[in-house]
Formats: C-alpha cells, structure tokens, sequence
C-alpha cells in the first residue's frame, strides 16, 4: 500500500527526492519513516516526520543533508537527499506508525513499503 520511487544512480555530492504515496483514508493520523537497506547490512533509520509534519527526527548519519517533507493533502512523504555520499546507497523504505510523535524503532512501523534504491557513486 506504500509506494515508494525516486530512486537511482548519482554521482558523489548529488541530490534526490524520493517520494512515498500511501492511499490511507487516515493518512494524517500517522507517523511516517524512511529507512534504508545497504547490501549485506540490517536495515537502519533514516528520518521520521509526525502527523502535521511539524516534528522531524533525523539519522546523525544524514542530518542537515536529508530533509523530510510530508503533503497530507496528497497522503505523500518525501525525502530530499543532498550531497550525497556512496555510504548513503541502498534501497530505501517508506513506512507507517501509529505512534503519534516520530520514532527511529523499526519495530513500532507496522507497514512499509516495497522499497526503491538509491546507489551513490564515487
């Protein structure tokens, strides 16, 4: 039910906008996530963004590189990624909380999505 995209090739230093649809009738009553996959990696944190999308929470890793942006009125979340770097490649995951402020545990979104990737190069 979340479709993430946006995903591709970029050289080191290059930015992307990844975007998360998820047709959900209560999209604004949920705290949305990304988080990324590196091959042969677990799954970490990325960003998360509460229900107004007023409160943020970002990876040490990529803050004030990646911003999170949510549009409740199109049930999207956003992630805009600057100067990139290749430790930020692997495939990326939107996903859903029903906690109501942002999270980092993986373990509290309940949903996600397929995933789309992302590879930096050097």
């Amino acid at each position: 039910q979340l479709q993430a995209s946006g995903g591709g090739l970029v050289q080191d230093g290059g930015s992307l906008r990844l975007s998360c649809v998820a047709p959900l009738r209560t999209f604004g009553s949920y705290t949305m996530g990304w988080f990324r996959q590196a091959p042969g990696k677990e799954r970490e944190f990325v960003a998360s963004v509460g229900r107004s999308g007023g409160n943020t929470f970002y990876a040490d890793s990529v803050k004030g590189r990646f911003t999170v942006i949510r549009d409740n009125a199109n049930t999207t979340v956003h992630l805009q990624m600057n100067s990139l770097k290749p430790e930020d490649s692997g495939v990326y995951y939107c996903a859903r909380s029903r906690r109501t402020t942002v999270v980092s545990d993986a373990r509290l979104y309940d949903l996600w999505g397929q995933g789309t990737e992302v590879t930096v190069s050097s």
